[in-house]
């Protein structure tokens, strides 16, 4: 029996006073996410469990127990403490995923400060942009990514301190720049962590927009709410559980449910900094006896790209659930790890602005492959008319989807950007950008994204539609599909496409693709053209840039790329 249980039975009264009763929590009081993630978890007797296995390159292993989490963030506090750092100043983790990112995360809570987490593959271009925006004042950073600091630090005023985690003294620290070692100085017993409240500022999360800036979305100490009770009953983490989630903490996956949530449950979870390989993956999830994976459909489809027989190599009986997050799950993604893990992904649903999943497949319930799943309880979601973002009064159209304010964990703002947040509210709806549909069963379906739909000769094509339809070719590793002008229908479809091992882009192919979708697809959804690609733009977290492809289609400019992977 799952954590969740029944879903009639969960939503019949929900109150978010499950969580905070849970926690422990009173309204009004203190809540410290850092606290919460280390200091109670040891107060409830766990300190000697473990709470990180790490990997690196190279096969190197660390081991962190919940009171070494506790000892060493208290470290990181109160090495910022010393060095001046208040509470509300933004201090930026700009590091691979080592051990001091996860940590450090947790003791940067710990003094009221704002984390700022970045990925470390960032150049200096996009560093700059998030750094003088959010005027941070601190960074930790590594010896191998500190040279795009001093390129731009002396056009940041506000960045005072540069920290190295891992300064060997080989060569002088610059102006400004300060060692730290988390394991050479030693935990630090007692630290008087900072009384945040529901309301204080915790992390800073930048969002790519299509145009524009980067927004830096602000969340408050009270998502911890939100993230312990969707991790429990979404995730279904238990106490005996060894959890890996794949995502970066520059994302915000890797933040609510890569750091908060499972520390904040006492779980034990695995980090693997390493390249992708699916050899790497399964050893890794052999080896630590994964019972719960949380991951991206872009990782999961290169991993069907590797074939069934590789799977043959690994014991992995050990996994029990498998979900995935980051954009929509297509049906062969479901029914392939059905047939080779004999359990399902469940598809989760939300985004950086909502800090918390959102529209969910639940574990025990029946998952429809291809579908978002049913809101989560306490989340009023619907779809809505783009006219005038009322809920439609029957399912079956497709509109926004909308999700009423109010839960733990919302975005409390734009970092400085007050008319794009006012700009996300309409109708008291708070408008995600992206359309679906909804079942007779109260299921969701996702369309596409709002700018991404075609409108070929007055019809509505989803892009998500004819993606998983190419993808269910056994030829086809990955596809996008965008619009692209056409004099008579003023867009059309086209389909970008990668190609699995042993097969080779020809007209022969093209023909044999367009044949086997058109039993799929209605005529107007049909590819126009299909253009064989080597790769297709991702951003750093794993989702397909559909807009790359629109703007080289248009002649358009492509928007902020800040987060495109090898950018």
């Amino acid at each position: 029996m799952s954590n969740f249980g029944n879903y009639e039975d969960r939503i019949k009264n929900f109150s978010w006073l499950i969580s905070e009763q849970e926690l422990g929590y009173q309204p009004g009081q203190p809540i410290n996410i850092g606290w919460y993630c280390s200091d109670r978890v040891c107060q409830q007797g766990k300190g000697d469990k473990t709470a990180l296995i790490w990997e690196g390159f190279g096969g190197e292993k660390k081991v962190y127990s919940y009171n070494d989490l506790r000892l060493y963030s208290n470290a990181f506090a109160r090495f910022l403490t010393d060095s001046g750092i208040k509470a509300g100043d933004r201090v930026c983790l700009f590091m691979d995923r080592i051990p001091e990112l996860y940590i450090g995360f947790v003791g940067i809570l710990k003094t009221g400060a704002i984390a700022q987490p970045l990925f470390s593959a960032f150049g200096e271009d996009s560093l700059f942009v998030r750094l003088e925006n959010a005027q941070t004042t601190a960074i930790f950073t590594q010896k191998k990514h500190v040279s795009k600091v001093r390129k731009i630090k002396d056009k940041l005023p506000h960045l005072k301190h540069i920290f190295i985690v891992d300064y060997d003294g080989k060569n002088p620290l610059q102006d400004r720049e300060k060692a730290f070692s988390m394991e050479g100085l030693g935990g630090v017993e007692d630290y008087d962590v900072y009384p945040t409240y529901a309301e204080s500022p915790s992390v800073l999360h930048y969002t790519s927009g299509t145009t524009g800036m980067p927004k830096g979305v602000q969340h408050v100490h009270y998502s911890l709410i939100s993230q312990y009770l969707t991790a429990k009953w979404v995730l279904d983490l238990r106490d005996d559980d060894i959890y890996w989630c794949t995502a970066d903490p520059g994302w915000v996956t890797g933040t609510s449910y890569g750091i908060i949530a499972p520390f904040a449950l006492g779980v034990t979870q695995c980090v693997l900094d390493s390249g992708f390989s699916a050899e790497a993956w399964y050893r890794f999830i052999e080896k630590n006896k994964v019972t719960v994976w949380y991951s991206a459909p872009t990782a999961i489809r290169s991993l069907m790209k590797a074939g069934d027989e590789i799977i043959k190599k690994f014991d992995l009986s050990s996994l029990r659930h498998l979900a995935s997050v980051g954009e929509p799950l297509n049906p062969e993604a479901v029914n392939w790890s059905i047939r080779v893990f004999n359990k399902p992904f469940h598809d989760t649903y939300w985004q950086t602005e909502t800090g918390c999943i959102l529209i969910t497949n639940f574990p025990g319930m029946p998952v429809k492959p291809g579908s978002m799943g049913r809101a989560f309880p306490g989340i009023t979601a619907t779809v809505l008319n783009p006219n005038n973002h009322e809920p439609y009064p029957q399912p079956g159209r497709i509109g926004l989807i909308g999700i009423k304010p109010g839960w733990p964990s919302m975005m409390r703002g734009y970092w400085k950007n007050e008319e794009a947040y006012k700009n996300k509210f309409r109708n008291g709806w708070y408008l995600t950008g992206d359309r679906a549909r909804l079942d007779g069963d109260g299921y969701f379906w996702f369309v596409g994204r709002d700018d991404d739909i075609i409108n070929t000769g007055g019809h509505l094509v989803s892009p998500f539609e004819v993606e998983s339809a190419l993808l269910e070719h056994l030829a086809v590793a990955e596809s996008a599909v965008v619009s692209k002008p056409d004099p008579i229908n003023m867009e059309v479809v086209k389909a970008f496409v990668t190609l699995k091992p042993g097969h080779t882009p020809s007209k022969d192919m093209e023909l044999d693709i367009m044949n086997f979708i058109r039993k799929k697809l209605s005529p107007l959804a049909m590819p126009q053209e299909i253009e064989f690609v080597d790769t297709l733009p991702k951003t750093r977290s794993g989702k397909i840039m559909r807009r790359i492809l629109h703007a080289k289609e248009w002649g358009e400019e492509a928007g902020d790329t800040s987060t495109l992977e090898n950018e």
